[in-house]
């Protein structure tokens, strides 16, 4: 039966992704492409690969600290929480960002999604290093996502706010 759990956590992240991805996958060749991006933005066909392994890092993770905590316990209100925060704004960024087109509000929410995930891998490296050490690739590629969305913004002012096409 705990297979059932390790199987769930694990998947758990890659449903917001998706879900992201598909609601807001038309605006990707219709607005993203067209945006000024820096030379070193990674290539389309990058983001797919990176959030699969990324979310399943993730999630297992999410899985230890879960386990090692016996479960929904009050010494998991915080740890889990933190992921589940940092979970939601790691959801709500597409649809800021692609939906809504509103760099203003992918900004604000990427660095509040950045506070939160370091706060959760600080608060599991006291629970278990592994599941800490599985958020590292995490944090990195969030550094890279940050500085392309703020980069993003600063170079198309006139999409900050919102649809505008």
């Amino acid at each position: 039966r705990m297979w059932a759990y390790t199987v769930g956590f694990t998947i758990l992240p890659h449903v917001g992704g998706f879900l992201g991805w598909f609601l807001n996958r038309k605006e990707i060749p219709a607005w993203y492409e067209k945006l000024k991006k820096p030379s070193w933005c990674p290539s389309r066909r990058m983001f797919p690969v990176a959030w699969t392994m990324l979310y399943t890092g993730m999630g297992y993770a999410s899985y230890l600290v879960w386990n090692d905590l016996g479960g929904c316990s009050s010494k998991a209100i915080v740890p889990l929480g933190l992921y589940g925060a940092q979970l939601v704004l790691n959801w709500a960024w597409p649809p800021l960002f692609f939906g809504a087109r509103n760099l203003n509000m992918a900004v604000v929410d990427v660095l509040c999604l950045d506070g939160l995930a370091v706060g959760t891998l600080c608060s599991w490296y006291r629970i278990n290093r592994l599941a800490a050490l599985l958020l590292l690739p995490y944090l990195g590629w969030l550094a890279m996502a940050t500085c392309l969305t703020i980069r993003i913004w600063k170079d198309n002012p006139e999409h900050k706010s919102g649809k505008s096409d």
